[in-house]
C-alpha cells in the first residue's frame, strides 16, 4: 500500500543525508534535491498543484538547516514529517465511529456520492456491516433509479446483510425514494438511513441537479464521496466537479489494496480539504481500514 510513494519519500530523505554536511544547505541544495522529488510526486499521482505546496512547505524546513553528518535519518525525517503536517493542518481527522455517536437525532441520514463503478454500493454494504455489529439499525434507499440493476445490486448485498431495501420502479423520482425510506426509517425506529445515488458521468448536468434535489428532500447528516484510488487524479477532478453541486463531508477511497503510487491520498486531501475516514482494502464486508492523517504521514516515512 503506497509503496511508490514510500519510496519516493524514503529516497528524498537519503538523498538529504547524503548531501549534508556541518554547514548549512543552501537554496541551491535544496532546489535540486527537490527537483527531482518532485518529478516522482508527479509520477506517483501527487497533483502538480499539491506537489508544488509540498515542496514549497520542505523548502522552508530545509534551506538554512544544518544537519550533522553522521546524525541517523531520524532527524531528516522530522523536518519532512512536519512539512506535510504543515501541508495538511487544515484538514480534520473524523472517527466515523464518534460521528456517528455524536449525531443525537434519529434516523442519522447517510448520502453516498461516486461514479457507478467507484465501489459505492460496496462501501455501503461494508459501512452497514459496521453499524450492524455496534447494535444499530440499517435502511437502504435505492434511488438509482436510472441505471439498469442498479437496484438488484444493492438487493444482493442487502440479502446477505438482512436490511431492507427502500425501491421505486426505475424511472422514478430518486428524492421520493430517499424521502419514502426517511419516513420508513421514522416509523419504525430505524437508527441509520444510507441512500445509494447515480454515478452517471460528472459532466451530466441533469445528474447533478438530480442529486442537488436528493440532497435538499434529505437533509443528510452527512454527504460521502467514494474515490477509486486507481482511477488516480481522474477521481480528483471527479469529486471537484461533484463538490460544486452537493457539499462533500466526508471521502472513502477504495480498491487501495491494488493500488500502490499512492499519491491519490495525498491530493485529495490537499485539494478537497476533507476528512478521508476509511479506506477500502479488498472486497469482504471487513475489509474497511480506518484512516488517519498521522498514520498516513508516519507510513509514508517509515
Amino acid at each position: 500500500m503506497f509503496n511508490r510513494l514510500k519510496s519516493a519519500f524514503s529516497s528524498l530523505v537519503k538523498a538529504i543525508g547524503d548531501a549534508v554536511t556541518q554547514r548549512e544547505l543552501t537554496e541551491d541544495d535544496v532546489n535540486k534535491l527537490l527537483g527531482e522529488f518532485e518529478e516522482r510526486l508527479i509520477e506517483y499521482d501527487v497533483a502538480f498543484d499539491t506537489a508544488e505546496a509540498l515542496i514549497n512547505e520542505l523548502k522552508a524546513k530545509l534551506i538554512g538547516v544544518k544537519v550533522p553528518r553522521f546524525s541517523n535519518d531520524d532527524y531528516i525525517k522530522v523536518l519532512v514529517r512536519d512539512a506535510l503536517m504543515n501541508l495538511l493542518s487544515n484538514i480534520p481527522d473524523v472517527d466515523f465511529d464518534e460521528f456517528i455517536k455524536g449525531v443525537k437525532k434519529r434516523p442519522i441520514i447517510l448520502l453516498f456520492l461516486g461514479p457507478n463503478g467507484y465501489g459505492k454500493t460496496t462501501t455501503i454494504a461494508k459501512l452497514t456491516n459496521m453499524l450492524l455489529k455496534r447494535g444499530m439499525s440499517v435502511v437502504w434507499a435505492a434511488a438509482d433509479t436510472y441505471r439498469a440493476g442498479a437496484v438488484e445490486q444493492l438487493e444482493g448485498h442487502a440479502a446477505k446483510l438482512g436490511v431492507r431495501v427502500i425501491k421505486h420502479p426505475y424511472g422514478s423520482d430518486p428524492a421520493s425514494v430517499a424521502y419514502d425510506a426517511i419516513e420508513h426509517a421514522k416509523a419504525r425506529g430505524i437508527s441509520v438511513v444510507m441512500i445509494d445515488t447515480a454515478g452517471r458521468m460528472h459532466t451530466d448536468r441533469n445528474l447533478m441537479e438530480e442529486l442537488r434535489k436528493v440532497y435538499r428532500v434529505s437533509s443528510p447528516d452527512a454527504s460521502i464521496f467514494i474515490v477509486d484510488a486507481l482511477m488516480g487524479n481522474d477521481a480528483v477532478d471527479v469529486a471537484r466537479t461533484y463538490s460544486k453541486y452537493i457539499p462533500i463531508d466526508f471521502v472513502v477511497v477504495t480498491k487501495v489494496d491494488a493500488y500502490v503510487k499512492g499519491g491519490v491520498i495525498l491530493t485529495l486531501l490537499y485539494e478537497l480539504k476533507k476528512p478521508i475516514i476509511f479506506l477500502g482494502t479488498g472486497q469482504g464486508y471487513n475489509d474497511l481500514a480506518k484512516f488517519n492523517k498521522l498514520d498516513f504521514i508516519n507510513k509514508l516515512l517509515e
